[in-house]
């Protein structure tokens, strides 16, 4: 067999984005590496001409849950390489960047699989609500799919080294932090169940988790600057604090 000529393959020379999404992550750091690890997570979807035509989602409100492809926006200028380093092994083993999700990819394209919350249109724009994201606020969205569960689920599948659920850590906040949730929040409890859900991820780098001591860190959800510290095998909240006057 021959090796491929890319020369011979007609391809658009950039994918047109259908949208944008907002979403309650404003930085990489603490998105969930995988989707629907966060439920509590919810994503506005807005679509750019002609895609906001209220007709392109007949049909869609059939579907409990639909595949998001998307680009890794922020890391395309970073280049790729043959092997990456997933979290799930420590941050140590290499593997290869077909054998990961790796947001260090050839053409950058993520693929994310979401549940369907609502459908609405005003004054002419189309909006997508969905929950369970795990993208940064701002992405490109490439396109839009159906989940079919009898053709996309595989019960008896194999996830290598990534096969069972990651283990989450205890959660708890401080009466100060309590108190200024109350102050900054519009609804504290799911704000509350927001951040809870994110840090039980433990969002750390592999190289910090690995570290022994109490550790200090800062993650920005919705208009909020969450302070929250490890100590042993659990996570505080110490402090909130807003970082903008209305939410993005």
């Amino acid at each position: 067999m021959t090796t491929p000529d890319p020369g011979l393959l007609t391809l658009p020379d950039a994918l047109q984005p259908l949208g944008i999404i907002h979403t309650p992550y404003k930085q990489k750091f603490a998105i969930p590496r995988q989707p629907g690890l966060v439920k509590e997570a919810v994503g506005e979807i807005y679509f750019f001409a002609p895609f906001n035509d209220i007709n392109c989602f007949r049909g869609i409100e059939q579907f409990s849950h639909l595949w998001i492809l998307f680009q890794f926006h922020q890391t395309l200028n970073k280049g790729w390489k043959p092997t990456v380093r997933p979290p799930r092994l420590g941050g140590n083993q290499r593997v290869g960047v077909f054998a990961s999700r790796s947001t260090h990819r050839p053409n950058g394209i993520g693929l994310s699989v979401v549940e369907f919350e609502s459908l609405s249109s005003h004054q002419g724009q189309v909006c997508l609500k969905v929950k369970g994201v795990d993208l940064l606020d701002g992405t490109p969205i490439i396109d839009i799919k159906p989940y079919l569960p009898y053709a996309d689920a595989h019960p008896n599948a194999v996830g290598g080294f990534a096969s069972d659920l990651p283990s989450s850590v205890a959660v708890r906040f401080s009466p100060a932090a309590l108190t200024q949730l109350q102050q900054f929040s519009d609804d504290p409890q799911k704000m509350k169940n927001l951040i809870e859900s994110v840090l039980q991820q433990d969002p750390r780098p592999a190289y910090k988790a690995s570290q022994s001591g109490p550790q200090a860190f800062a993650i920005c959800l919705d208009n909020l600057n969450i302070h929250w510290q490890s100590v042993e095998n659990s996570i505080e909240v110490t402090g909130i604090e807003v970082i903008c006057a209305e939410k993005a």
